[in-house]
């Protein structure tokens, strides 16, 4: 029966809203100019091997591309719904900077407190995205932790390197 409902809500704003994610983190990649040197960095435990970022960053730009879909599709909570959306936009542009700052220019300090502010961002996101849905909220919150994960990477790869 949830298929049903689910062909009723506009598709085409839902692909342009994952299509928006994915090209953040396209766009995060292109500027961070790959991997190759997390490779032979120094790392804190724990680190997962390369292969893991893209899989897990493709997971979560998925859905954060979906939580944006469904609160952009609420109903009745226009300046609700517009301001959650900016912070978002915010969130995704701070996001797509971060690799530039670590990988490409190899400042890992200032990735890191970049980092912070990006966590910051993804916790007030989620939070807003749940005052307006739950299930958009919901999945928002393993980002919020991925993010908080990767800022202990990157405060270990930047006391390491």
């Amino acid at each position: 029966m949830s298929g049903v409902i689910f062909l009723k809500k506009p598709w085409k704003p839902l692909v342009l809203s994952l299509l928006l994610a994915l090209a953040a983190g396209a766009l995060g990649a292109l500027l961070g100019g790959g991997m190759q040197s997390y490779e032979g960095m120094e790392m804190p435990p724990l680190s997962p091997p390369g292969w893991v970022f893209p899989v897990v960053w493709t997971l979560l730009y998925l859905m954060m591309g979906l939580a944006a879909w469904r609160v952009w599709a609420l109903h009745g909570v226009r300046e609700a719904r517009a301001s959650a959306l900016r912070l978002y936009a915010l969130q995704l542009a701070v996001n797509a900077l971060w690799p530039g700052l670590f990988f490409g220019l190899e400042l890992y300090w200032a990735a890191a407190v970049w980092l912070a502010l990006l966590l910051a961002l993804a916790v007030c996101t989620a939070a807003r995205f749940r005052r307006l849905d739950d299930a958009a909220g919901l999945l928002l919150a393993p980002y919020a932790l991925w993010c908080a994960f990767a800022l202990y990477l990157n405060l270990g790869a930047a006391a390491l390197n």
